[in-house]
């Protein structure tokens, strides 16, 4: 079977961390300006770091135009692939900006991951907040971390606050952040400020899980 094509960050000067794989989201690549900014975050404070591409991402980038995800059937067993092609998944914590952190989330048991990040988890889709996606959260058993913005349209805090999730999740929240952790002007906060905030705890989970 043919390789998945991996990009990986490691630390420079060190020997690396613990490895973390990234999966992009629905809409854009795994060189994303957020993915690519995360990813050297993650390697500057010593996480080796995976990234790779879902096939329909792959095809786009053949055509040059926007196709739509793959069948989550497909998506999950790319993601089984990428943690088989890297090896030792009871030592591996894998993750993804919201869809690729979703389909992370149902495989993450299956495969004995050592942890679970969820960049902006896509709760329910965009304006319909009764098409849940949690049924499988409140049973998950893997260690996970989810980095959530406070407003977050796929998943607020106040959403969130009606969910029954498993005690194994823990969601850190990023003070007035969208669904890409950035803040409004209005809010005295950056997004510079989400952005390392969500790195400092990606790295500390990462170390103790």
């Amino acid at each position: 079977m043919t390789q998945i094509p991996l990009r990986i960050d490691t630390p420079k000067g060190r020997n690396p961390g613990p490895t973390i794989i990234l999966a992009h989201g629905a809409g854009a690549g795994m060189d994303s300006p957020f993915m690519q900014e995360m990813a050297e975050a993650l390697a500057a404070g010593s996480l080796r770091v995976v990234r790779f591409e879902f096939p329909y991402m792959q095809e786009s980038r053949k055509i040059r135009t926007w196709s739509r995800p793959d069948p989550t059937r497909v998506l999950g067993e790319t993601w089984i692939r990428v943690i088989e092609q890297v090896g030792n998944a009871e030592d591996l914590v894998i993750g993804g900006k919201s869809m690729g952190g979703r389909i992370a989330s149902i495989v993450a048991d299956k495969v004995g991951a050592r942890g679970l990040v969820c960049l902006g988890y896509p709760f329910h889709p965009a304006g319909k907040p009764d098409a849940l996606r949690v049924a499988h959260l409140e049973k998950l058993k893997t260690k996970t971390l989810i980095l959530q913005g406070t407003r977050d349209t796929l998943g607020s805090k106040q959403d969130i606050a009606g969910y029954t999730l498993s005690p194994a999740i823990k969601v850190v929240f990023l003070e007035d952040g969208d669904h890409s952790f950035k803040p409004r002007k209005s809010s005295g906060r950056t997004y510079e400020q989400n952005f390392q905030e969500a790195v400092q705890a990606i790295a500390g989970f990462c170390q103790t899980v």
